[in-house]
């Protein structure tokens, strides 16, 4: 059995999701913040927040960074380690524009000159634990060649692979060949991302790649909340089990937001995104009806109507 670690997604996986989802759920080897990132000289209170360790306790949670250049990269460092970290993860993956064409996330993977600065940071910190999740590329599907190269020679706990480039974001066919030669040529434990739903697609890649160090899920876990404990105790729930946690989660986590946001439309707001991936799991009228409720009390009504 493979350890499971949850990706994490802006908007959805904040402290609160975390701590509510490993205390009700469970089956994660390690959960990963949002990336938390440099904007005007600092780190943005929101994301102080979500790394606070006070608001993680209890959590297997590892600080995920994301950065252009290594003066921002040394900086972040300092400020987890002051919090009292050991174990950090590098986004080499994001494919959002906005941070890509800044030279952040997947847009790194170009610059290998960065990418061998980076490297020197981390035998530098050899006290500190460090990850790397990437993609293929930017726009490139073999910029990773160059990359892996230099990673494969640096102190790595293990490299987390979507392989998809940057450009596709979530779109188009997952590039299992090019998978498979990073795989061949990693030297490092490899964890597999991308498009996992069911945990018989997970045994699959554990028998197919028996060297794997493990998966990553992220929108498979924000649509089916139980999937990585299914996986893990190899019982797959009826649809009417799923449904119970899925409703239960949400339950929850609307009471802790309850506590942080102040007004209806605001917890509204807040929670309707918790809905975003669940459509094949709740139906598709189920789905529109929540998606559209205009108010919190329309929401509460269509949630109250599922079955």
């Amino acid at each position: 059995m493979l350890p499971i670690h949850f990706a994490p997604l802006q908007g959805h996986t904040d402290d609160v999701y975390r701590r509510t989802h490993h205390a009700l759920i469970g089956g994660i080897e390690r959960y990963y913040t949002p990336f938390v990132r440099v904007e005007a000289g600092g780190i943005r209170s929101k994301d102080r927040r979500d790394v606070d360790p006070k608001n993680n306790a209890g959590t297997p949670v590892t600080p995920q960074l994301i950065f252009s250049s290594c003066k921002e990269l040394d900086y972040l460092l300092g400020e987890m380690e002051s919090l009292g970290y050991t174990t950090i993860d590098l986004n080499m993956g994001c494919p959002f524009p906005l941070q890509a064409r800044h030279g952040r996330g997947s847009g790194l993977l170009a610059h290998t000159d960065v990418v061998s600065e980076v490297a020197a940071i981390i035998k530098a910190h050899a006290h500190l634990t460090f990850s790397v999740k990437m993609r293929l590329g930017w726009d490139n599907a073999e910029e990773w060649k160059p990359v892996l190269d230099i990673l494969n020679d640096t102190p790595l706990a293990h490299i987390a692979l979507h392989p998809r480039t940057g450009t596709q974001q979530y779109k188009g066919a997952i590039d299992m060949k090019a998978f498979e030669a990073f795989y061949e040529a990693c030297r490092h434990p490899l964890i597999y991302n991308g498009d996992l739903t069911t945990p018989a697609q997970m045994h699959e890649m554990e028998e197919r790649y028996p060297r794997l160090g493990g998966l990553m899920l992220g929108r498979g876990l924000l649509a089916r909340p139980t999937l990585a404990s299914e996986y893990a105790q190899e019982q797959e729930l009826s649809h009417t089990e799923q449904l119970r946690t899925l409703r239960t989660l949400h339950g929850k986590l609307m009471e802790q937001y309850a506590q942080i946001v102040k007004g209806d439309a605001q917890l509204h707001s807040k929670m309707r995104p918790f809905w975003e991936y669940t459509e094949t799991l709740i139906g598709h009228k189920p789905y529109k009806k929540i998606m559209k409720a205009g108010n919190l009390r329309n929401y509460m009504n269509a949630i109250e109507e599922l079955r």
